[in-house]
């Protein structure tokens, strides 16, 4: 047997790399994931003042070196965490309903605070929002102008409806329609359905054109 055909025989005998044998994720995405997941527990379990990335690193199972590769500072690791647990909750989706696009926009906000790991973490967060700029101006330019981008979108149905006055101001409807939410947050009170319907009501009042029903709700 040749030189050359020994070494294919031992090529074709070779075992197939680990991650083209095996199904799922890569490992550089089950760290991601995994650090992620660190974050957002020891940021609800103990707050922002004692995260840091050496701990996240230990409980994520992953070396301090894959942390820094992907943050360098651990308000850029809160902000990806608060990015992605918020995106799926700014989009509204036209209902062709002027009132319940503006409903829609009170009850993603809440149920993002209530019913998902969103709420924990942005309560965890609020004070540091606040105060540091690392953290709340890139959030501010990403997750609450996406959510002002989406209020205003459903203020320009509205209008182009009839259903609201031309002079329907979008940035002072986003406050309104979301503001209360995280005043209740923040200072205590019922997050439920009758809540976000009032907030609705009266905004559509309002905004809407003079002689419009307020309230298609029962």
């Amino acid at each position: 047997m040749s030189e050359q055909s020994s070494t294919e025989d031992r090529r074709s005998a070779a075992p197939e790399p680990t991650s083209a044998r095996r199904g799922g994720r890569p490992r550089s995405d089950r760290a991601h994931r995994a650090i992620l997941d660190a974050t957002r527990e020891m940021l609800v379990e103990d707050g922002f003042a004692a995260l840091r990335l050496e701990r996240v690193a230990a409980r994520a199972g992953v070396a301090k070196t894959t942390i820094y590769r992907r943050w360098r500072t651990k308000e850029a690791l809160a902000l990806e965490l608060l990015m992605e647990l918020a995106g799926p909750h700014i989009a509204i989706a036209d209902s062709g309903d002027t009132r319940e696009d503006l409903l829609a926009a009170v009850t993603n906000a809440m149920r993002a605070l209530t019913e998902t790991e969103f709420g924990p973490v942005i309560r965890a967060l609020l004070s540091q929002i606040a105060r540091n700029r690392s953290l709340g101006d890139p959030f501010r330019a990403s997750v609450v102008q996406g959510r002002r981008d989406e209020i205003t979108k459903v203020i320009e149905r509205g209008i182009a409806r009839g259903d609201l006055r031309p002079d329907a101001d979008a940035e002072i409807a986003t406050e309104l329609l979301v503001g209360p939410v995280y005043f209740r947050l923040m200072f205590g009170g019922k997050l439920d359905s009758d809540f976000a319907e009032r907030i609705a009501d009266s905004v559509f009042r309002a905004f809407a054109t003079r002689g419009l029903p307020v309230s298609a709700a029962p």
